[in-house]
């Protein structure tokens, strides 16, 4: 029965890392409510897709650097009907459309990726927290943040990209110690290069040099990180809270 696992919120599910986790978590049994800002007609094929295998979801609209939108999510997530939400993945991130000297970007930007990347799963995480704590009626359930290998090494010209993500990372850490005896996990996945975005599209000498840089020999498919997700918010994982972990292929 589909369902049967509750419902998954994944924050930007329309493509790349999102939609893959969207389409594992309801092959395994989850309802999927895929979040999009701008990206409507994605969106609405995953949930074509989901819906043809068997399973069941619905796509909403929301913005996740707009607190007001964030908070409309999740009340229209309510009004759906749909199984208790039992597992968020905040996916939704930005880097700054072009890479850039840090003394040329505008401060405008900054605050946006700021906004989205850290201020967004800051209020996902806080309302899905009170539809999941025991204290607040809730059966628990388990959070994963999507972070980045900037956010433990850096990264030239995206530098506040790279700083939003450390502090995804540490925020993670904290939280999980509090949130325990609620019966919510709270993990972070950190991928390395994904074949996602903008570098799905490259050609193949771009992707070749983008492969030697990393111990493995190649980029990260999407599904094998969304694979480390599912992973963690699955009882395969009841033990593990707290941490943060490199999807990286040993870079």
């Amino acid at each position: 029965m589909n369902g049967e696992k509750g419902t998954l919120l994944v924050t930007g599910g329309s493509r790349g890392i999102g939609a893959a986790v969207a389409r594992l978590a309801a092959r395994q049994g989850y309802a999927v409510c895929i979040n999009h800002r701008d990206s409507a007609p994605q969106a609405q094929q995953v949930l074509a897709e989901i819906v043809t295998a068997g399973g069941q979801g619905c796509v909403i609209q929301a913005d996740m650097g707009r607190e007001e939108e964030v908070q409309q999510l999740f009340q229209q997530l309510d009004q759906r009907g749909m199984a208790p939400l039992t597992a968020l993945v905040n996916n939704a991130g930005m880097v700054a459309g072009v890479r850039q000297p840090f003394m040329e970007m505008d401060p405008a930007l900054i605050r946006r990726i700021i906004d989205v990347n850290l201020l967004g799963p800051f209020w996902c995480t806080q309302a899905a927290i009170g539809r999941m704590a025991r204290s607040k009626g809730g059966s628990g359930g388990a959070i994963v943040h999507i972070s980045s290998q900037a956010g433990t090494f850096g990264g030239r010209h995206i530098e506040a990209y790279a700083a939003s993500k450390a502090a995804i990372n540490t925020f993670t850490i904290g939280l999980a110690r509090e949130m325990a005896r609620e019966g919510i996990r709270i993990n972070t996945v950190s991928p390395g290069v994904v074949a996602s975005g903008t570098l799905a599209d490259a050609g193949d000498a771009e992707l070749a040099q983008a492969a030697a840089t990393i111990p493995l020999g190649r980029v990260a498919q999407p599904e094998e990180v969304a694979q480390a997700v599912l992973w963690l918010i699955s009882e395969q994982a009841a033990y593990i809270t707290g941490i943060v972990l490199p999807v990286a292929g040993g870079r």
